[in-house]
């Protein structure tokens, strides 16, 4: 990988975004672990809407593990995939209250272990609830801008978040994943990018997409 390039998009980025932060509102791990298990195919501003309702009857593991199921699939339907959301929420709150002393682990290996968590959930609340860079959160948005910025050119989530750890810094893995999301969604959009607008017009090969 072109260390120069890298670091024209990093520095694009950061006088774009330097305050990228995740979008889910959240108080604890516990919460941007539910939020962002609901945010599967689902807007972060669908999320947040739904999340307070969800958070003031259960606000954390003990309650949502014993919450009727179908008092969870009501409170957060409107993210879609209600009924797997609802389910892995519950057994996930379980686990934490059961296993891990009603606190969400501090490593993806357990966190992995948890119903409904894959690595994305996992980055998000290692890097945003505990300040833990295991790895780069890799979102439909940082999936299309990281193969666009010719940062990867595979398109399995797995190996575009090794090729963007082998890339970057590991001190802005964090940082640089909120900023992809950010910019994907104010500039680079999958169907008609701004590339007039776009910061990163320099080190990016598919300008004028």
């Amino acid at each position: 990988m072109d260390k120069v390039k890298v670091s024209k998009i990093i520095s694009g980025l950061k006088k774009a975004y330097p305050e990228a932060y995740c979008s889910l509102d959240h108080k604890n791990p516990f919460q941007l672990l539910a939020a962002t298990i609901l945010s599967a195919q689902c807007t972060d501003e669908r999320v947040n809407m739904v999340t307070p309702a969800l958070f003031k009857k259960y606000p954390g593991p003990a309650q949502m593990a014993k919450a009727p199921l179908a008092d969870l699939e009501k409170l957060v339907h409107s993210t879609g995939f209600y009924k797997n959301k609802a389910l892995s929420i519950k057994e996930a709150s379980k686990a934490i209250a059961d296993n891990f002393g009603g606190l969400v682990p501090r490593s993806m290996e357990e966190l992995l272990t948890l119903r409904g968590v894959a690595r994305k959930t996992a980055n998000v609340v290692l890097g945003s609830a505990y300040g833990i860079a295991a790895g780069v959160v890799v979102d439909t948005h940082v999936k299309r801008l990281a193969y666009r910025l010719g940062l990867t050119k595979e398109t399995d989530p797995g190996k575009i978040e090794t090729d963007l750890m082998k890339a970057l810094p590991k001190s802005e893995w964090i940082w640089f994943a909120h900023a992809l999301v950010l910019h994907g969604r104010a500039v680079c959009a999958s169907r008609k990018p701004l590339c007039e607008k776009c910061p990163l017009k320099s080190p990016c090969p598919r300008k004028g997409l």
